[in-house]
């Protein structure tokens, strides 16, 4: 692990027992997140996105996984073997974590001035006139138009994109050093996420907050993020900036997700969809789990591939046998 890195995963490989086994979750995922980086995971559902998010938080129901290897140190912590104590200081403090939907994150039954309030006085010791003060100047800085208003009413009340923008100011007001936000803006229409997302990146490098980006959304991901980590069937099958690896996509999946973004194909041009399902994840093929939907399989792709470098600094990888004839006939 860079000795930088405010998150780093290492060839974690998790699953979930079930009565017939198991659900092979991750399988080898590597990933890194740098100070004040903006990092997107990018995937199918059921790519292992959002479990490996939940973990490195911690907030996955202990007994019902398993990790069968790999690490995750977050910012200097072992989280696997760190105490439910040292979790709930870096949780909200130094670590916050926003999630897809916004009604089920906030207590309907509560004003929103009062969970803010809650929030804040749990992290920081600040009488309850001072942490009201500080959410109403957080909501401002949301551009949310009357704070004031927004405080004195329920969750219900409000639209979906200014929940959102509620959570934001609570996921900012410890200034934490790393920001999860998993599918933040999917229930969100396209002119409320760009808003939501611009805010989002304003604040982050305001407070010099990192953020690990969890998304199905290629083209958020070529707006908003310096680097992407592209995830298939519980693995990363290709990592790099994200200019290189969007201009330049070498696995061919990565290839599959672009081709399925209109932008991509013009106005007269054919929005091709990627051709069978995501494989059992109880019964996992012992190599490259995309070889049943990939056009460039061949006998190597029986065996598991490693990622390799595509580019001579080696900061933009994939994961696929066609990459190097080498590699393939070896």
């Amino acid at each position: 692990m860079a000795e930088s890195s405010i998150l780093s995963i290492q060839e974690l490989n998790l699953r979930f027992p079930i009565y017939r086994g198991a659900v092979k979750a991750l399988n080898g995922v590597t990933l890194e997140v740098g100070p004040r980086e903006i990092v997107g995971v990018v995937g199918e559902s059921g790519s292992g996105k959002s479990v490996t998010s939940m973990l490195a938080m911690r907030l996955l129901v202990e007994g019902s996984y398993q990790v069968t290897g790999g690490s995750v140190t977050m910012l200097g912590h072992d989280i696997l073997q760190a105490s439910e104590a040292t979790m709930l200081g870096l949780r909200g403090s130094r670590v916050a974590m926003i999630f897809q939907e916004p009604m089920t994150a906030l207590n309907p039954t509560k004003r929103v001035g009062n969970q803010m309030v809650e929030v804040i006085r749990l992290h920081r010791k600040v009488s309850k006139a001072q942490a009201l003060a500080e959410a109403e100047a957080l909501l401002q800085d949301m551009h949310v138009a009357d704070p004031a208003h927004i405080l004195k009413v329920y969750p219900f009340e409000l639209s979906g994109g200014m929940r959102q923008r509620v959570l934001l100011a609570l996921a900012f007001s410890c200034e934490p050093e790393l920001l999860i936000a998993d599918e933040p803006t999917t229930a969100l229409d396209v002119t409320v996420q760009r808003q939501v997302l611009l805010l989002m990146r304003e604040k982050a490098r305001q407070k010099d907050t990192a953020i690990l980006f969890i998304t199905h959304d290629m083209a958020v991901v070529s707006q908003f993020c310096d680097r992407v980590y592209v995830m298939y069937a519980g693995g990363v099958v290709e990592s790099g900036p994200t200019a290189e690896v969007m201009g330049d996509p070498r696995h061919p999946y990565t290839r599959g997700l672009l081709q399925a973004l209109p932008d991509r194909v013009g106005p007269r041009g054919r929005i091709e969809a990627i051709p069978g399902t995501v494989p059992d994840l109880t019964r996992l093929p012992e190599g490259c789990a995309f070889a049943s939907r990939c056009p460039l399989a061949r006998e190597a792709c029986a065996r598991r591939p490693r990622a390799l470098a595509v580019d001579p600094a080696g900061s933009h990888q994939a994961a696929c046998w066609a990459l190097c004839q080498e590699e393939a006939g070896s």
